[in-house]
């Protein structure tokens, strides 16, 4: 890691980037005293919104950025019931004073304090059955698909509701704890089977392979983001997809996916799997003590990705054509 400055300079090959885009993950802000995780990490929740100010400022000064991906959890799930909606729409005008899109993710804390009808409209993600999967391309050499990681989950839908129902027989088969969200005594990879994670649905991962085909014959390079990890290499257990090997099943099948961003896991985390996807876990905004921070920017070109970490948040030089890679 170094000063941003002295970055640029390192990657400064006289080539101008085909765009950027700015990110940051787990904002998770609520007017409330610091805390500490499960685990007992600390968490600010009252400075993350600081950090986020920052970060559209400095997104703003670069005045190139076409867009920037929240990759989820945009409020902390001990946020006070009566103050959710407003607490929200209060991050959310935050991102807004940024100059350009913002596209959110959605994640479990978003879910505690919102039902999807009311969550997704003020973030702007549009779906008629509640779904929050969603794709685009800021340019027609790339195309960013943008996953819902809770699809199959027991928070965010009705109680009563299809998804519900099976999310929660699904979690009393992976799961003999009273505590659906406590890990004690499953092993290795089952330890991801907890509720505060979710799924991926029949309907979804169609959705998904079609994108991947269309994106093969277009000759597209694609970016896949989710809020939850889709690969154990990049992030500890209890923060994966329920059917993470599914998904990454999947996208082996092509060659198109070149890198797979998520957030969830907030310490961060990187690796390349055995097709050469990146997968980059941000570290999370909520964990920055008074004065630090954590999001960054990407510039991306036709052969690498190159994230500029601010702070926390580690910089990371993604080579396509690279098996190695580099975490600065």
């Amino acid at each position: 890691m170094g000063s941003e400055s002295c970055l640029e300079n390192a990657h400064d090959d006289h080539k101008q980037p085909l765009f950027s885009f700015g990110l940051i993950s787990d904002v998770q802000y609520s007017d409330i005293p610091d805390g500490r995780s499960f685990l007992g990490v600390p968490r600010y929740y009252r400075h993350s919104i600081d950090v986020l100010q920052r970060a559209v400022q400095n997104w703003n000064n670069h005045q190139k950025h076409k867009f920037v991906i929240n990759l989820g959890d945009i409020v902390d799930g001990f946020c006070p019931k009566d103050q959710s909606f407003n607490t929200v729409k209060k991050i959310v005008d935050e991102f807004d004073k940024f100059d350009g899109q913002v596209y959110h993710l959605i994640g479990n804390h978003c879910l505690y304090n919102l039902p999807r009808e009311k969550l997704l409209p003020l973030l702007k993600i549009h779906s008629l059955e509640g779904y929050a999967y969603y794709e685009f391309s800021p340019v027609p050499e790339y195309r960013f698909v943008v996953l819902d990681g809770y699809d199959i989950s027991a928070i965010g839908w009705p109680k009563d509701h299809h998804k519900t129902s099976e999310a929660m027989k699904f979690l009393k088969e992976k799961n003999p704890n009273e505590d659906k969200n406590s890990p004690t005594g499953l092993v290795g990879l089952e330890r991801r089977f907890l509720m505060f994670n979710g799924g991926i649905g029949k309907k979804q991962i169609e959705w998904l392979n079609n994108i991947l085909q269309e994106a093969t014959k277009l000759k597209q390079k694609v970016v896949v983001c989710c809020h939850l990890s889709l690969y154990p290499g990049a992030s500890s257990k209890e923060a994966l997809l329920w059917n993470y090997d599914e998904v990454i099943n999947l996208i082996h099948r092509y060659d198109c996916v070149k890198v797979c961003f998520s957030g969830h896991d907030h310490k961060g985390g990187y690796a390349i799997d055995s097709h050469g996807i990146h997968h980059r876990v941000l570290e999370a905004a909520l964990e920055c003590p008074p004065g630090r921070d954590a999001f960054g920017y990407v510039d991306v070109y036709d052969d690498r990705m190159l994230l500029y970490g601010t702070d926390r948040m580690l910089s990371t030089d993604m080579y396509f054509n690279n098996p190695k890679g580099n975490l600065l």
